[in-house]
């Protein structure tokens, strides 16, 4: 047995790299870094998929690779293709960040290796954790008494948020048919997932008409929830948003708290994307009520420029995630005796967890909060005058004008298909790749959308969609 212990060692002895090694290997992944982002400027914010991925199905080796090989199969083949996330180009959906000392305390989390689930396991890492979140907390305008936790995204954030208004406002299996949750026909599908995920799904789901905005309508959730309560149903939970991934609209959160506090309805706000925008002025000013919500989710891989895999939720009680998340367990008998408050693992549906904490802390800490402020501010300035040149322009039809950093418009030709010409518009911008925008469906018509988020995105972005959608718009309607 011995033998075959010393034996197996010296086969595995090649997972612990030498310190020459380690700086071989440090060195050309840096040097992969630096090469892509001087050259992101210039790149493209989109490349049609050509199959080019298909080289990574080749089946693993027995036999060690060469890691030079290796960055060059991940340039010409992740690296290729797709939306180019990193760029400043990237104005479709909601885009992500990827601010540098993120990576880097990512790096650090990953080769220290933290569990940040419990106290006892690294006090420090979960005191950073707590530390952003009370930060949060109060952006939002929550009271002391609050708390959350750091999810990998708005996903498990809402999910979490969903559970613990379970739980709290008792909702049990045989409650489920007879209770109502009030959502409008933009809430993200991620709420519907959640629901389902909390065994939910089968709630009587009212859709809240919107108003011109594509904001819920107040006046219309109180005559829904009313008329529910007259037919002996049960309502229970409103959701709204802060930010729709559609067109950026903010839901009327003063009018919503309101109702819900007169009928006694758990209030969900999902702030994923337009959350972070409380830390500026112009952004304050639209999520005023934010602050009466029961639960709220961000997601700093959105506002806070994040690497993906960045989210979190926030109640106004940390009880209350505790009554809905913490556990028991003879093995962690060690753990708890050693607890003062509240582990991450007691406010979260993961027990083993990475050390998120660190790529948030790290870029706060270095750069401050007022260069995170001012970029924010900068977005939504740049959507609304995206949305004031484009609607000077002839042919152009306008959405709603940007609450946030979204805007949503079409090309309306004098003759022929506007939807069909869109579709094509959006095929040309895309063929053109030096920037991304993303399309979706408004009261049936096929419309274009910008969304403005990522902190690479500025001025002269935006001038050049403007110039790219006129000329485009053009070229289009004299081929007709």
């Amino acid at each position: 047995m011995l033998k075959k212990i010393a034996q197996l060692e010296q086969a595995a002895a090649i997972l612990e790299p030498s310190a020459r090694e380690r700086s071989s290997l440090l060195g050309q992944t840096v040097a992969y870094a630096e090469k892509f982002l001087q050259n992101l400027p210039a790149s493209q914010a989109f490349v049609a998929a050509d199959g080019r991925s298909k080289s990574l199905e080749q089946p693993f080796s027995e036999k060690p690779g060469d890691f030079t090989a290796l960055l060059e199969l991940l340039r010409d083949t992740v690296d290729s293709e797709g939306i180019n996330a990193a760029s400043g180009g990237q104005m479709g959906y909601i885009p992500g960040g990827g601010l540098y000392p993120s990576a880097l305390g990512d790096f650090l989390a990953d080769v220290f290796n933290r569990y940040a689930g419990v106290a006892f396991a690294s006090p420090g890492a979960v005191k950073m954790e707590q530390t952003l979140v009370r930060w949060m907390a109060d952006i939002v305008g929550y009271p002391a008494a609050s708390g959350g936790d750091l999810t990998s995204g708005g996903s498990i954030a809402n999910l979490t948020a969903i559970v613990t208004a379970r739980e709290i406002m008792e909702v049990r299996a045989r409650d489920v048919e007879s209770s109502c949750v009030y959502v409008t026909a933009d809430t993200h599908h991620c709420i519907d997932k959640s629901l389902r995920a909390a065994g939910l799904g089968e709630c009587l789901k009212r859709i809240v008409p919107m108003d011109d905005g594509y904001r819920m309508n107040s006046s219309a959730l109180q005559q829904m929830i009313e008329a529910d309560k007259a037919a002996g149903l049960r309502s229970w939970l409103v959701v709204a948003s802060a930010g729709t991934t559609d067109a950026g609209a903010v839901d009327p959160l003063e009018q919503i708290a309101n109702l819900a506090e007169q009928h006694g309805l758990w209030m969900h706000v999902d702030a994923a994307y337009g959350g972070f925008f409380l830390l500026c002025d112009e952004g304050r000013a639209v999520l005023r009520g934010i602050e009466r919500a029961h639960s709220v989710v961000l997601d700093p891989h959105k506002g806070m420029f994040l690497p993906y895999g960045s989210g979190a939720v926030l109640v106004r009680d940390v009880s209350w995630l505790a009554r809905s998340q913490s556990y028991e367990a003879d093995y962690m008998q060690d753990a708890k005796s050693h607890e003062l408050e509240y582990s991450p693992a007691d406010l979260s549906l993961e027990l083993t967890r990475p050390f998120r904490g660190l790529r948030f802390w790290l870029p706060l800490k270095l750069f401050g909060v007022a260069p995170f402020r001012a970029a924010l501010a900068e977005k939504i300035c740049l959507a609304r005058y995206f949305y004031t040149e484009l609607a000077k322009m002839p042919g152009w039809e306008m959405g709603p004008y940007p609450q946030l950093s979204v805007a949503t418009f079409r090309f309306v030709p004098e003759r022929g298909s506007a939807d069909l010409l869109n579709e094509r518009l959006l095929e040309a911008v895309r063929k053109d790749g030096k920037v991304f925008i993303s399309s979706t469906q408004m009261n049936g018509k096929f419309v274009l959308r910008l969304a403005v988020l990522h902190f690479r995105t500025h001025l002269d972005r935006v001038n050049y969609v403007l110039e790219l959608l006129q000329r485009t718009a053009l070229e289009l309607t004299k081929a007709n």
